[in-house]
């Protein structure tokens, strides 16, 4: 059975096209062709803008998609969130002119500039503010001070919020890159499977970014150590060498680890140390 996946252009897609080959899911089209094909899974691919994304999941429209959990909570969609990937994270902040004072701002009613409708009156009310949102269609951070008092928008850098003279006085969400899924195609056996199949690929691959094995060889009398300074996902491999002059040792290692960790195994005895990527790893 085919599942419908929808993907987004932009930014985001750039990550999510690499998540996907690496799980030996390959798309082909240019960058202007919205139905690209697909090989090595059963899919049915389409390209839209991700504010539409979570509309259309939660529709049925697609079965699976990648979307920000910004636009998650500002379209109210209810779609099942399958897996936080991290990429691309935001914040949403609030953000007044960098010289006004932000105390006395909140004594008096507030014209407020966002993209985010829902998310933003969420949050003013919440506040308990007096305040009238306008509706922003891009270049948000221009409309301070002249249009209006303070804008709720999305930043990683924060390098566009400094450049027009505005400072972050809240911190509204965090948001970065979900795979979502309609709740109604999870109900399906037989979708489902294929979905959990796809999802498993995805963490394989997600564990085998975050890891290195490393090999190394131990004398008879220094494996102990060797083996205790390990840490891997389960147990290091032992084997014996030829001979029985030593041992071989595999472990799955974390790249953070690594850059302290193979001095230590120098110094309890460890030879012939390799490091190799992990492609895929559960």
């Amino acid at each position: 059975m085919t599942l419908k996946l929808v993907l987004p252009k932009g930014r985001i897609n750039t990550k999510v096209l690499k998540l996907l080959s690496d799980c030996g899911i390959d798309l082909i089209g240019n960058e202007r062709n919205y139905r690209p094909k697909v090989y090595g899974f059963d899919l049915e691919v389409k390209l839209l803008k991700s504010q539409n994304i979570p509309s259309m999941v939660e529709l049925g429209q697609h079965d699976i998609g990648f979307a920000g959990l910004d636009w998650i909570q500002e379209r109210r969609c209810d779609v099942k969130i399958l897996k936080n990937l991290g990429y691309d994270p935001v914040k949403i902040v609030a953000c007044i002119p960098e010289d006004w004072d932000w105390q006395a701002m909140q004594k008096r009613k507030l014209i407020v500039a966002s993209e985010y409708k829902n998310v933003s009156t969420d949050y003013l009310d919440k506040l308990g503010v007096d305040y009238q949102l306008i509706r922003s269609y891009g270049a948000t951070e221009v409309f301070p001070p002249e249009d209006a008092d303070m804008i709720i928008d999305n930043t990683s850098t924060g390098t566009t919020i400094v450049a027009n003279r505005l400072k972050i006085v809240d911190t509204v969400m965090q948001s970065s890159t979900q795979f979502i899924a309609n709740k109604a195609t999870m109900e399906d056996p037989e979708k489902r499977e294929q979905i959990e199949d796809l999802l498993t690929l995805m963490q394989a691959v997600i564990n085998g970014r975050e890891r290195v094995l490393l090999e190394m060889n131990s004398s008879n009398d220094k494996i102990n150590d060797i083996v205790e300074l390990l840490p891997c996902m389960r147990y290091p491999t032992v084997s014996r060498l030829y001979q029985d002059k030593g041992f071989a040792v595999k472990a799955a290692v974390l790249k953070t680890e690594i850059r302290s960790l193979i001095p230590k195994l120098i110094a309890a005895g460890a030879t012939d140390i390799l490091e190799t990527p992990v492609r895929k790893a559960l």
